[in-house]
This record gives C-alpha cells, structure tokens and sequence, in this order.
C-alpha cells in the first residue's frame, strides 16, 4: 500500500506560532527533518533566547550548514520567513522563562544527585507542559473529523502496544460504556485477524509515542486496506504510522532518556481521548448521560458491600 504523505505545516503569522508553541513543533519535527535542517533544529532548541537574536547566515554557521537549508527549515515548521521563526523564537523562550522562573527546565532529565523533591518537581512539572504543548498544538479540525468518523461508526478497533496499550484501554472502556461497539487489541496477530472484518464506515484507531512500533503500524496499514477510516495518536507526526494514517492527532510530550515511555506521555495521551471521548458523548448527550448512570449504577450495585447476615445462636 501507499504510504500517504503528511501535509506540509501551513504558514502561520508569527503570533500564531509562538500561541502553539514553536518549541514544542521544532522537538515534534525533528523525526521528519533532513539531517542538515535537523542541525539547524538543535541548535535553536539549545538557546532558543540566542537563536531569536541570531541572523540567518550567523544561524546557518552555528548549524554548520546554509542560509537555503535555514529558509527550508523555517517552511518545514510552518513559520515561513526567518523574520517569523526570530519572532516566534523570542515569545517561546520568554514564555519557557515566564512558566519555568526557577523550576526545572523542560524535559530536564533525572539526575543522580537529585533529591526527592527535586524529582517530584521535575516530574510534575513536566508532565503539565506536555498537557499544556499538546492543547496548543492539537490539530482540531482533525480532532473534530476524528469525532465525526468515531460517532457515525459501526464498530472502532483500537491498537496499541506497552505503554500505548493502556491508552488504547482507556479509549474502548469509554466508548463501549456509552454504547459504541469498540475493541482494543494489543496483539499484533489479533489485531490483523480483527481488521479483516473491517469495512469503510468502520474506524480504526492507533497509539504509538514514536509512530514507528511495526506491532502498531502493520494494524493500522491492514484497516486503511479494508477502507476503513484510520487515525494516528502519536507524538511523532511526520512518521510511518503518521504517514499511514487519514486522520492525526499529535501528542507535545518531552521523553528524557532515563524516563522514555514514562507517564509524561501517557499522560499527554489520555487528555486526547478524553478531548475524543467527551467530543463523542457530546453528540448524543442525552443518551450518553442516560448510559454513563445505567453502567455507573450496574457496578455500585455489585460493589457495594453487604452487611453479615445474623444467625441464631447455637447455628
């Protein structure tokens, strides 16, 4: 099969791109960047305060590569001209420095002599960024298209694997309390058995941090065959399950190497489904209100403990 191509990120005025968070778009384009724009990538990351005050030609040094690869780089992360990228920069790192002031810098890695409170810190604090990244650059008229495909469907498969896997659970067990017949496989044998009664009108769903997992991709690339509508939960939007997909939707996470697949991404990824979830419901809220109390009702009643029942003495 084809693998289909992401669309090139738009322009946007340089407000709009410091509001979705140049730096989070930068980290989530580095899979997809040639290696000479990728140089130019790091070497903003690394100072994005040094980089906004940089010209074109004094950037494409420090990146030890040309002033067209710095202009390739800009229209690959959707800011356009260099004047925009500069701009962009300046509000990214004022505003890392505004929300970080003397917390730990973002995706700030475990360190052997931190204390407990220092771990705390860095893992709290990154894990509100990534929820804050994702909200800004979530795509939501795909988010809106991914509701629309997910409401109006016969049955939606869900696939993920490890630490994606409980996301993918996370996902059936809210449609399937409010009615929607959705599976979730976390094999990838099942998964290709299950997307071979797929048909179009059906949806098929995949979550994958690094939008490589084959055990993920494989799945997804067999429902788009049976013409079922495919979406991508990923952090990495430019990569094979991305570009396999009809619909994405991209996750802002910031791994460290001592903490990959951690919670930090997890987390980013369950505030997804729930923008999904909550997107569905909302088409039919009445129903959905009328479902959540009957299976909320169902498990109180069997949970709820029952008093010893007293014998007469001597029994």
């Amino acid at each position: 099969m084809a693998r289909k191509e992401p669309p090139r990120t738009p322009d946007l005025p340089a407000a709009d791109a410091s509001a979705a968070d140049t730096l989070a778009r930068i980290r989530a384009s580095l899979p997809g960047l040639a290696p000479s724009e990728r140089r130019v990538a790091q070497a903003v990351l690394a100072d994005p305060a040094q980089a906004s005050e940089l010209s074109i030609s004094a950037l494409g040094e420090r990146a030890d590569t040309s002033v067209a690869t710095v202009m390739r780089f800009c229209r690959a992360i959707g800011v356009g001209a260099y004047p925009r990228l500069r701009l962009a920069l300046a509000a990214a790192a004022a505003r890392e420095h505004a929300l970080g002031g003397e917390r730990p810098a973002p995706g700030a890695d475990i360190d052997a002599a931190d204390t407990l409170s220092e771990i705390v810190g860095k893992i709290v604090y990154n894990e509100v960024r990534a929820l804050e990244d994702t909200g800004a650059g979530l795509d939501t008229e795909a988010l809106g298209r991914a509701v629309d495909a997910i409401a109006g469907a016969r049955r939606i498969d869900v696939f993920g694997v490890g630490a994606s896997a409980f996301v993918g659970q996370d996902l059936h067990q809210k449609l399937h309390r409010i009615g929607h017949m959705a599976f979730i496989w976390t094999d990838r044998h099942a998964a290709l058995t299950a997307t071979a009664l797929l048909a179009p009108g059906d949806v098929a769903l995949a979550v994958s941090h690094s939008g490589e997992t084959e055990d993920t991709v494989e799945p997804l690339q067999a429902a788009a065959e049976r013409g079922a509508t495919t979406i991508a939960l990923t952090n990495a939007p430019h990569s094979t399950l991305a570009r396999s997909a009809d619909l994405v939707l991209a996750t802002c996470a910031r791994e460290t190497p001592f903490r990959s697949g951690a919670t930090v991404s997890r987390i980013a990824q369950l505030a997804v489904v729930d923008c999904l979830f909550v997107g569905v419901a909302q088409r039919s809220l009445d129903a959905t209100t009328e479902a959540l109390e009957r299976t909320y009702g169902a498990v109180q009643r069997r949970g709820r403990r029952q008093p010893p029942r007293r014998t007469p003495a001597g029994d």
